[in-house]
């Protein structure tokens, strides 16, 4: 792979000095601020895709829960819920290739009703959609449409075979071209190299995505990854910084993995240019209590202020 002169400069650099300049352009760009988010799991399991990291893809055994799309007032608790605890964006997630038409009107009046009666920013992970569907469901007041690459165009089918890279790509084009802001990010340690994640920060920033969720992979019981072993916090640190100095002006989140992966160096993925976390849970995995993100991020503030 061929990137632009200044990315081997930045892969040459010593962990330290990278984290160093990534933080630096965190700072400049984006300020000592960190946003959250929070998910609910608004459908789950029996996915015809075969995405090789999720306990929710109907092609492995696994223990997720299975249950059809929920009542619009459960939806409206829980995002509440992602209010009460400081959420700035709630986003409705539901598993499948793309959710049924017949069900876009049900998602829409969630939409509604979560920003009439709660008044917090919501976003959707519906799968891949059409601008139709996704140009209702601004309508109704989505304001961002999630939608990860999950790796690079390169490693792709090692990932998925049951739908394509350019599809994924199609789909936030789509949610573009109706006007909703898009999250897309993926997963760190499915096997690919630096350079996987590299390609798939450049193809983030050819779409001009408006946040970046970065994962650490659970490698979940059932699941084709659920031997792999974690990647070393250096890299992770790593990848964080190239991802900060690439994409320099978006919101870098980190979501599920982060306590697993990077347990008692989760401060230092901060230092290295993230400034976003998924509090609350990940669809079908546990996080750390809210209050305890909280405090972490009272000390955060407090050291980059100095």
């Amino acid at each position: 792979m061929t990137w632009p002169p200044e990315i081997a400069t930045w892969q040459a650099l010593p962990l330290s000095e990278l984290m160093q300049q990534a933080l630096a352009v965190k700072l400049a760009r984006r300020g000592a601020t960190v946003s959250l988010c929070t998910i609910a799991n608004a459908k789950s399991g029996q996915c015809s895709e075969d995405c090789r990291f999720c306990v929710q893809s109907a092609h492995y055994a696994t223990a997720a829960p299975v249950y059809p799309l929920q009542d619009c007032r459960e939806m409206v608790a829980a995002a509440a819920e992602a209010k009460r605890i400081g959420a700035s964006h709630f986003s409705l997630v539901t598993s499948g290739r793309g959710l049924p038409a017949q069900e876009i009107p049900q998602v829409a009046t969630m939409v509604r009703a979560i920003r009439e009666e709660v008044g917090i920013n919501v976003c959707a992970s519906l799968g891949i959609l059409d601008e139709c569907a996704l140009a209702e469901l601004k309508a109704a007041g989505l304001s961002r449409y999630h939608h990860n690459l999950e790796s690079s165009r390169e490693f792709f089918r090692e990932v998925c075979t049951t739908h394509t890279f350019e599809e994924r790509l199609a789909t936030i084009a789509a949610a573009k071209a109706v006007g909703l802001e898009v999250c897309a990010g993926g997963i760190f340690g499915l096997g690919e190299s630096e350079d996987d994640r590299i390609s798939m920060a450049l193809s983030l920033k050819e779409c001009g995505v408006d946040s970046v969720p970065i994962n650490l992979l659970i490698p979940l019981p059932g699941t084709p990854m659920a031997g792999r072993a974690p990647l070393a916090v250096a890299e992770v640190l790593r990848a964080i910084a190239l991802y900060r100095l690439i994409l320099p002006t978006v919101p870098i989140r980190l979501a599920a993995g982060r306590e697993s992966v990077l347990a008692d160096f989760l401060g230092a993925a901060f230092l290295a240019g993230a400034d976003g976390m998924m509090i609350g849970g990940y669809l079908t995995q546990r996080g750390r209590l809210p209050a305890e993100d909280h405090r972490f991020i009272n000390e955060l503030a407090q050291l980059w202020s100095r």
